[in-house]
């Protein structure tokens, strides 16, 4: 026998064993092996706002999920003056920071995935996983439109441009917030957020904001909500409509005009109040007296209902993202009135949404659990008004009537314990976020990704890696 024909034979034997024993071996393999990426944000919720809610929900010696990660980092959140990009600013909104993880870029506040001064726009990193046949959704208690969420899946120069009513000279009690002329589309840009969204390709979006998609489009022939329907979306406004939807099919879930309900409120619907100091000691700080706010407790939110919890949108979305996919996919889960309710100094409504997010991780987990490759990362956009502060004053020993200059909720906690908050960062209507890091924890598959500290930005690059998505689709 030849040697050419013995060297043929060898190799059609090799191959018959090969297949024989490892069905599949020889057949053709996917470029990258499946990998999910399921972010977790906490707007606003620095490791304050984690603290309270661990002291009231567990109690001082409990433990949160979020407390089980096994990998802990710190996150330096990064902004940049709008007129002087290179300027640092050193407290960023839930646009900017949002952005910087959704792009990897660092941009001004207000920004929704545009450059600061350039208005550039920047590639997100559920478009770029999109473009390699990932699958991608955004879930949230928020507006869908609200900044957290747009900044992945829509370029706008200011996040007050929701919907097309909301483009141009717009104002709130007369007060003049901003403007977006440039980003109508008859002057070329890509339209409101409501419209950008629904025009994307993200496979599931849900959360609020219906009030955005049932005004009519710039153009007028059809309404927000009709524009994506026309562009594959099933639009559907309770959990119900939702769980009857075709799992293949895209889906925008509405479940409430804009931001959903808060679970948890402070009794009597009372919030931060303001400490009242006697005639005596307004005269002289160390004289007469101050009366403290009363302690309360926080209540069942009446108006909470029927209310898709954040735990039973995200299981919804993992069922619908996992579905039929050998991919993978990226998924961003955003508990957003953690922030909103530290805005209003209720210091029980950011309990509760904290309390939303712990409980959707224990969703996302058990996922993990039963899907390898999974990355599970939990961070912050940026920090918050409320301080963890002495419920009886250590100079009260001395006689000395002090007493915090801010708004103060005093809750007695359920093992029994005084826990007080303390907002200050105005006297204005409402509080202002803060510059503090905010942590990142992640579960295994986080080992040997996440270094010791980083930047918003890095997230980004942390996500592209495990997707591997640096390669042109």
């Amino acid at each position: 026998m030849r040697k050419w024909a013995k060297t043929l034979l060898g190799t059609l034997l090799t191959s018959w064993v090969l297949v024989a024993l490892f069905p599949g071996t020889l057949t053709a393999q996917p470029s990258s092996p499946k990998a999910n990426v399921i972010l977790l944000i906490g707007d606003g919720m620095d490791d304050v706002q984690i603290s309270i809610a661990r002291n009231y929900l567990r109690g001082a010696r409990g433990r949160l999920t979020l407390d089980t990660l096994p990998v802990r980092s710190t996150v330096q959140v990064l902004t940049v003056d709008e007129k002087n990009p290179s300027r640092s600013v050193y407290v960023a909104d839930s646009a900017n920071s949002a952005t910087a993880m959704a792009t990897g870029h660092v941009t001004s506040r207000g920004r929704i995935a545009t450059g600061a001064g350039s208005d550039e726009d920047l590639e997100t990193v559920a478009e770029r996983a999109a473009k390699h046949g990932y699958k991608t959704g955004l879930v949230t208690t928020s507006s869908i439109t609200d900044a957290t969420p747009a900044s992945f899946a829509a370029h706008i120069k200011l996040r007050i441009c929701a919907d097309p009513a909301h483009m141009v000279d717009v104002e709130y009690k007369g007060i003049p917030l901003g403007s977006c002329p440039e980003d109508l589309i008859a002057q070329g840009g890509l339209g409101s957020i409501s419209e950008q969204l629904a025009r994307s390709k993200i496979d599931v979006l849900l959360g609020g904001g219906k009030k955005h998609f049932e005004v009519p489009t710039e153009s007028g022939e059809e309404t927000v909500s009709e524009l994506a329907e026309q562009n594959g979306f099933a639009v559907v406004s309770n959990l119900a409509e939702l769980r009857t939807t075709p799992l293949d099919q895209r889906v925008l879930g509405l479940f409430a005009e804009s931001t959903l309900p808060v679970r948890t409120l402070g009794e009597a619907g009372r919030s931060g109040e303001k400490p009242d100091p006697s005639l005596l000691n307004s005269l002289h700080w160390y004289l007469g007296s101050v009366e403290l706010p009363e302690p309360m407790v926080c209540v069942p939110n009446p108006e909470y209902g029927k209310t898709p919890t954040l735990q039973a949108m995200t299981e919804a979305a993992l069922q619908r993202l996992n579905v039929n996919n050998d991919r993978g996919f990226f998924l961003m889960i955003e508990s957003a009135s953690i922030d909103k309710q530290a805005h209003a100094r209720n210091a029980c409504g950011s309990i509760g949404e904290l309390e939303q997010l712990d409980e959707t991780l224990q969703s996302v987990l058990a996922f993990a659990q039963k899907n390898p490759n999974t990355l599970v990362l939990v961070t912050a956009d940026h920090g918050h008004a409320a301080q963890i502060v002495p419920y009886n004053s250590l100079f009260e020993q001395f006689g000395a009537p002090v007493f915090s200059p801010g708004h103060l909720v005093r809750l007695t906690t359920p093992e029994g314990s005084g826990l007080a908050i303390n907002y200050a960062t105005n006297d204005f209507l409402m509080e202002e976020h803060t510059g503090a890091q905010v942590p990142l924890m992640a579960n295994e598959a986080g080992q040997g990704q996440v270094p010791a500290m980083l930047t918003q930005p890095e997230i980004h690059a942390i996500i592209e890696e495990h997707l591997n998505l640096s390669a042109a689709p």
